[in-house]
């Protein structure tokens, strides 16, 4: 039994997404969509769990695959082709431990063919393994300067990966044609096979499963709709993006096989430094030196921003690493801005002229006694 199929028996998609069995195709849409968005990752939900909510929706949002989805539940293990019970029905057949699988196996030895299922149910599978099936998701890296990543920027980035032929649009025809329509299967994908009491299936040889047939192949691609190649992906980078966050671009992944959609492609933005600010969160961070006499009698200080300059009061007896913060001169959040850290520092002059000197020892004798002497026990 296809792994697809065990899937669908095993989990219950209309509980992954909450809603009930006779849920209107609306009211999945909108199940999924507010699951989705809270499970993003790029909204720091778990990945798996949106793995597993996309995985419901792409079965469940398709009409035709929840049909088919919904039979395969109500039949039970046995009608889903993998189960165990009596697959004949009655007493005298096998026991409750025998798998179907088991049964492929002793058919195939007794035919001289491979494949097959009691039903028909394995081959069933098997055509729908060989359908549409979508492409891998994709990792990129992405250097922005502290400025670019600040302000938002719309770049490029580097992937190499399968996507589809851009000859033939993805679709395998020479241009001008297009696939048609298996006539060996009838568009089914299958071919079905009667021995007496049981039913054979297998994959359609000329279709290889797809139900459909590329007449005049694509020169480049030779028909697969698929070729390998280097190519540039647009990415617009939102402003105040931060180091190492991941930013997920739909359907610009590896491309789909027999039709089936791309993946995702997954940007991971590497923020260079600046010579002047820091940045925590969405706060941004500055260290700026005054004097001995600014932090202690008090001064208006003017401050860089990544606009324009601003100025900064700084009160009399302020003392070296105080942190004073300006409202919205920080990095761009949604809705608003965060806050400048301005961390002031005394500037100790490490050579004094003759004039300094005097003015400092002036200083130090009507100064009070060192701060130090509250420091119980010796010192020394």
């Amino acid at each position: 039994m296809a792994q697809a199929q065990r899937e669908w028996f095993e989990k219950d998609y209309y509980k992954v997404l909450g809603v009930a069995q006779s849920a209107t195709q609306d009211e999945i849409r909108k199940a999924y969509r507010r699951l989705s968005k809270k499970m993003h990752p790029d909204s720091g939900g778990d990945e798996e769990q949106f793995k597993e909510v996309s995985a419901a929706y792409d079965v469940l949002g398709d009409p035709a695959k929840r049909k088919e989805y919904d039979e395969i539940r109500r039949l039970g293990p046995v009608g889903a082709g993998f189960g165990g019970g009596n697959p004949f029905g009655g007493p005298g057949g096998f026991t409750s431990t025998f798998r179907v699988d088991d049964l492929t196996d002793l058919l195939g030895g007794m035919f001289g063919r491979s494949g097959g299922a009691s039903g028909g149910a394995r081959a069933r599978a098997g055509g729908r393994a060989s359908g549409p099936r979508r492409g891998e998701d994709l990792e990129a890296q992405l250097h922005l300067s502290f400025t670019d990543a600040i302000n938002g920027v719309e770049t490029t980035v580097n992937v190499t990966s399968d996507a589809p032929c851009t000859t033939c649009g993805g679709t395998g025809a020479a241009p001008g044609t297009s696939p048609v329509i298996c006539s060996t299967c009838g568009g089914r994908g299958i071919l079905d096979e009667n021995q007496g009491l049981f039913s054979f299936s297998k994959t359609c040889p000329d279709c290889k499963g797809t139900a459909m047939r590329v007449e005049t192949p694509c020169r480049d691609c030779l028909g697969s709709g698929i070729s390998n190649r280097q190519r540039q992906v647009k990415v617009r980078i939102p402003p105040g993006v931060q180091d190492g966050q991941r930013i997920r671009l739909k359907g610009k992944g590896g491309a789909g096989a027999n039709g089936g959609p791309s993946g995702d492609l997954y940007v991971t933005v590497h923020v260079g430094g600046h010579p002047l600010f820091g940045r925590r969160g969405k706060d941004l961070t500055l260290t700026v030196p005054i004097t001995f006499a600014e932090a202690a009698l008090g001064a208006s200080v003017t401050v860089p921003t990544l606009e324009v300059p601003v100025t900064l009061r700084v009160p009399a007896g302020t003392p070296s690493g105080k942190t004073f913060r300006v409202r919205g001169r920080g990095a761009p959040v949604p809705g608003g801005f965060g806050d400048l850290l301005v961390t002031v520092e005394v500037d100790v002059p490490e050579s004094l002229n003759e004039a300094q000197r005097e003015a400092v020892e002036a200083l130090a004798a009507v100064l009070p006694d060192s701060p130090r002497q509250h420091l119980d026990g010796d010192q020394t």
